[in-house]
């Protein structure tokens, strides 16, 4: 056995936090985890400030922010910028081979020895998707096959539960909803299948005449709490070959996900509380306390230098996050009080978070006709419902100078501009080359038909 400790790291894509039991949802979504994170250290307000999935997983596995990475948009074309390394590639300088299940061709993925795919999509037609217990067929012998060699390893693995399509298979497809979902009268549906560039990929795998979101909001829950049944095996399987004490696991998210939130129907895109908090866990006996919750703020470049701080692994990399190690044992750490957040997905957006506050700038029209600017009160308004940007434009103005700042700031120690103003091609359609001058042409322009189209936005089709 390797006398360096493992690292196993658990991804759970579009997984929001308030909707896991482990952070206090009243359905329970997630008791497999909950009972692991009884064992670890819980991070009660994580945020992961760069959205969708390639800033996302990119923040995490590097330790940098988005101006360090170049990365801020899901069809991000090219690598990384230019002398950063993921964790793979450092771990992989100290002795450690890795895997990677199910992340394969991002940008953010780069430095693992082996990717192995599994099928993690599904639609109305082909019937009730099996993601996780996919994932689990290639992801426990793989786990096994790293346990039996003689080097420590790093395994990584991105479930893609609860990411739609949301069709878990039964009985979680009914655990959470007992009523008619295609009953007359309820016109909850009516607004999302009237959102056109969504509606055709909705219609690919939701029930056909469904009338209620509440319908569809149980299935997400459904795919949670599928998920969390398989990841049991994953738990076990590290209990049986003799892992559990010389390995770190970790449990996150690259974001989170709008469910019927802010018009953002069934997806993970708008820098709204939903997307951007999700759940954070390690565990490793030992050098991890047991029962553990720590609610400072947090933000995922913390991950990588964490990771590696927990391992016992010296770098000489100044990252733009911070090791939690220490304020897991007790120690003081300036919490991430204020950041930056981007949105890069289906709209351009940057913006800045406080404890307080929110304020959302919006670079070009996007696809939901919503204000430039965005101002929320997140004490008295925490569902960010009241836009307060005309009421209170000294508040814009003070937030728009600090992110500018800080922007600033970073421009100049990194010597890149701020990603977030050079991606004018993001949304990728060959009519428009450059930023939408309309909210009606985002509209028009943007389009999602089914999930074959979804999964070429995703890794594999950025190589292509």
């Amino acid at each position: 056995m390797p006398t360096k400790p493992n690292l196993i790291f658990i991804g759970i894509d579009s997984l929001r936090a308030d909707h896991m039991s482990l952070y206090g949802y009243n359905r329970l979504t997630t008791p497999h985890i909950d009972k692991f994170a009884a064992g670890g250290t819980t991070y009660n307000w994580n945020f992961s400030p760069h959205i969708p999935t390639t800033s996302g997983y990119g923040a995490m596995l590097t330790g940098m922010d988005c101006i360090t990475t170049g990365l801020v948009a899901l069809r991000h074309k090219g690598d990384i910028a230019p002398g950063i390394k993921t964790l793979p590639e450092i771990l992989r300088e100290q002795g450690y081979v890795s895997s990677c299940v199910g992340f394969k061709g991002n940008p953010a993925a780069r430095g693992f020895d082996s990717y192995i795919d599994f099928e993690g999509w599904g639609s109305w037609e082909k019937g009730r998707a099996h993601k996780a217990e996919n994932l689990n067929k290639v992801t426990i012998p793989e786990l096994k096959r790293l346990a039996g060699q003689d080097k420590p390893f790093f395994l990584f693995m991105r479930h893609m539960d609860p990411h739609s399509p949301y069709l878990p298979p039964l009985p979680f497809e009914r655990a959470f909803y007992g009523k008619n979902e295609l009953a007359p009268g309820n016109d909850s549906m009516k607004p999302v299948f009237q959102f056109k560039p969504f509606c055709d990929y909705f219609a690919t795998w939701m029930p056909p005449g469904i009338t209620d979101k509440d319908y569809v909001i149980a299935q997400y829950d459904g795919a949670v709490a599928y998920m969390d049944s398989c990841i049991a095996s994953i738990f076990a399987s590290i209990a049986a070959l003799g892992l559990a004490d010389n390995s770190l696991v970790i449990l996150t998210s690259d974001h989170g996900e709008t469910l019927y939130d802010h018009d953002c129907y069934f997806d993970h895109h708008g820098l709204y509380e939903p997307t951007l908090r999700i759940p954070l866990v390690f565990r490793m006996p030992g050098r991890v306390p047991a029962g553990k919750r720590i609610c400072t703020y947090n933000t995922q470049m913390n991950a990588t230098p964490t990771i590696l701080d927990l391992l016992g692994v010296k770098t000489g990399i100044k990252f733009d996050g911070t090791s939690l190690a220490p304020e897991m044992n007790g120690a003081w750490r300036t919490p991430n009080t204020e950041f930056y957040i981007t949105e890069c997905t289906w709209m351009r957006k940057h913006g800045w978070r406080t404890p307080q506050w929110k304020y959302i700038h919006a670079l070009e029209p996007d696809f939901h006709f919503k204000p430039e600017i965005e101002l929320y009160n997140l004490v008295d308004d925490p569902t960010e419902s009241v836009n307060l940007a005309d009421k209170e434009p000294a508040l814009v103005a003070m937030f728009e100078q600090r992110m500018l700042a800080w922007i600033a700031r970073r421009e100049k120690e990194t010597g890149r501009r701020a990603p977030i103003y050079d991606n004018l091609h993001w949304h990728g359609s060959k009519d428009v080359p450059g930023p939408f001058a309309s909210s009606q042409q985002a509209y028009d322009t943007l389009h999602i038909g089914d999930p074959d189209a979804a999964r070429r936005l995703q890794a594999d089709a950025l190589k292509k």
